[in-house]
């Protein structure tokens, strides 16, 4: 199973259904549902594919793009997206680097902090996208009424934390509601079953938009927009369906 390396995923599952743009059979999205890129595991930052479902540059026209941030990242790009400064020199001082080293070598390693976080916080100076794997999606069951599975890890009440240099940053989806949402015809649902099993338990791979920042006490909350996600199976990890979500 996938695992989002280093993040605290204390994705606050809320029972407010998740899912997206609906494909008719399992495997294959319906009329005008692209495929979504799958995302990789490297953190670097790339440039946002030109003609991809993202319509135009992020919040602050960032066009840059992370994949599968850690910690300490999400709290560089909050700081950034904010046009906060962050405290330094309060990081430095916590690092068990300077704390726990004798008093002569204090200084030198002050030094070789700063030039970290200084280069951490310089390299999500354009980011406005950002590609998360979600290693627990919670399937709902399908519902026969409306035709369609709820992905509750979508949901405009599910919350992504991130905690790092005692801040904790949380991610939301704007666009939740409709995000959530897989619509499948009737005679697909039972095989769709059949593959994720009695727990439901898939694995996605989401494409994000940054689109606002609300600062906080301690932290604060980057406010993304579902453009795209692949779900495939905890299991194999073999694609059930690729989704891109009307905007």
């Amino acid at each position: 199973m996938r695992s989002l390396p280093g993040i605290l995923l204390a994705t606050t599952l809320v029972a407010a259904c998740g899912s997206s743009e609906p494909p008719s059979a399992a495997g294959q999205p319906v009329a005008g549902a692209a495929s979504a890129a799958s995302p990789g595991s490297s953190q670097d930052v790339a440039a946002a594919p030109a003609g991809s479902a993202a319509t135009g540059p992020a919040l602050g026209g960032r066009t840059g793009e992370l994949v599968n941030p850690d910690n300490n990242t999400m709290v560089f790009l909050y700081y950034h997206l904010a046009g906060i400064t962050p405290p330094i020199d309060s990081w430095i001082e916590q690092d068990s680097r300077v704390k726990f080293v004798p008093a002569i070598e204090k200084a030198a390693q002050r030094t070789a902090i700063r030039g970290e976080l200084e280069a951490g916080l310089a390299a999500v100076g354009g980011v406005g996208f950002i590609r998360l794997s979600l290693s627990s999606a919670n399937l709902s069951d399908y519902d026969p009424t409306y035709g369609e599975f709820t992905v509750r890890a979508l949901a405009p009440s599910s919350v992504v934390e991130f905690a790092g240099f005692g801040q904790k940053v949380s991610l939301k989806f704007a666009n939740g509601r409709t995000a959530q949402i897989w619509k499948v015809q009737p005679e697909d649902a039972q095989s769709i079953r059949d593959r994720v099993g009695g727990g439901r338990n898939v694995e996605l791979d989401t494409y994000l938009k940054i689109t606002a920042v609300q600062p906080g006490p301690g932290g604060g909350t980057i406010t993304t927009q579902i453009l795209e996600y692949e779900m495939q199976e905890a299991r194999t990890g073999t694609t059930i369906v690729r989704v891109q979500v009307p905007q």
